[in-house]
């Protein structure tokens, strides 16, 4: 259950969502006392506080218990599930190869590296290419994208959307010629209506609305993708007590990774750089510290070789480490020159 919904006035409801206490778990592992100093409450506040999340904990417990018991599945099944599970291609053969077939639904995904890498082109292009019919090899789905930088560019989306466009209308042009092919109904008009745009200014904006996504999405079943520009950006410039950046920030992992599960979709959560002192030098790290690298299902590091851009898996479960080079073009993202050049001496 969510913090949210219990009976608190909004004020008392905006200053535990403020200082990281969204969730009944998250408030009944402090004492009130640490709940009143983390919230700027009195401790008769934190105190009634306490009350009312044991009670909403207590009457949901036996529901819950029953949920786990009849939600158990056995490992083949699992398996199988792992291995059906859709992808969102990038564009990019040589990027999907290493990410098993492109992004995994069900899962969350962080993609970090430096300025100028390419963060948010992928992540322009994953909100374009998750609409791809079915047809087509696609998921016809729909993308949530929040921009906590601004920098998101519709001119941009519509490029790549018309991009899109034209390459399914040339593979449909290909397949007449052999086979009976489907026509191409899709506009770029089409693509740019079906990107769900949400412009965060402030952490509590951002915390507010991964709470608001789940009434979100069931309202908007077919979306299949959400994107998150950056995850970070919030949470570097206003936050001075990082126990309390630490625990917000594992609220909204745990969130994310529920949606993904409950919907069946990929969240893909972009995120930027930091230096870090390790063994006696400097070094370029993801920002929010160790323990956020723990919080996503995968991670990629986008890194510089020369003038060539790479993509990293740093972290999968299921995926082995591996790197793979890619462009960014006017039409997209898509394979690297030295690639296509390895290719034809191949």
């Amino acid at each position: 259950m969510e913090a949210w919904r219990l009976a608190l006035s909004s004020s008392i409801r905006g200053k535990l969502i403020s200082a990281g206490y969204t969730s009944l778990s998250s408030i009944s592992s402090v004492s009130s006392s640490d709940l009143a100093r983390d919230a700027n409450i009195t401790e008769d506040e934190a105190f009634e506080i306490l009350k009312l999340a044991n009670q909403s904990s207590g009457s949901n417990s036996c529901n819950g218990n029953r949920s786990l018991i009849n939600g158990a599945k056995n490992a083949w099944d699992m398996l199988h599930e792992e291995e059906s599970l859709p992808r969102i291609t990038t564009s990019c053969s040589d990027l999907d190869n290493i990410l098993g077939g492109g992004i995994s639904c069900r899962d969350v995904t962080e993609i970090g590296g430096v300025p100028g890498i390419g963060k948010t082109q992928i992540g322009i292009q994953l909100s374009v290419n998750v609409q791809i019919p079915r047809e087509f090899g696609g998921l016809g789905g729909k993308a949530i994208y929040i921009d906590t930088e601004g920098s998101f560019m519709v001119e941009r989306a519509l490029q790549i959307a018309e991009a899109c466009v034209e390459d399914m209308e040339e593979y449909t042009g290909y397949m007449h010629k052999h086979f009976k092919a489907n026509q191409v109904q899709m506009k770029p008009k089409d693509i740019l209506e079906n990107i769900f745009y949400f412009r965060v200014c402030s952490y509590t904006e951002q915390i507010a609305l991964v709470n608001h996504l789940d009434k979100f999405i069931s309202e908007n079943k077919d979306v299949k993708v959400v994107i998150v520009d950056s995850i970070t950006f919030h949470f570097r410039q206003d936050f001075d007590d990082l126990v309390q950046r630490t625990r917000v920030l594992s609220e909204m992992a745990l969130k994310f990774m529920k949606l993904a599960k409950k919907f069946s979709l990929a969240v893909v959560l972009l995120n930027q750089v930091t230096t870090k002192y390790t063994e006696g030098s400097f070094q370029l790290a993801l920002a929010l510290g160790d323990s956020w690298s723990h919080s996503c299902t995968n991670r990629v590091i986008l890194y510089w070789n020369g003038d060539e851009r790479y993509a990293y898996i740093d972290k999968s479960p299921s995926l082995p480490s591996a790197s793979a080079s890619y462009t960014v073009t006017s039409r997209g993202l898509r394979n690297s020159s030295s690639s296509s050049k390895r290719v034809k001496m191949m």
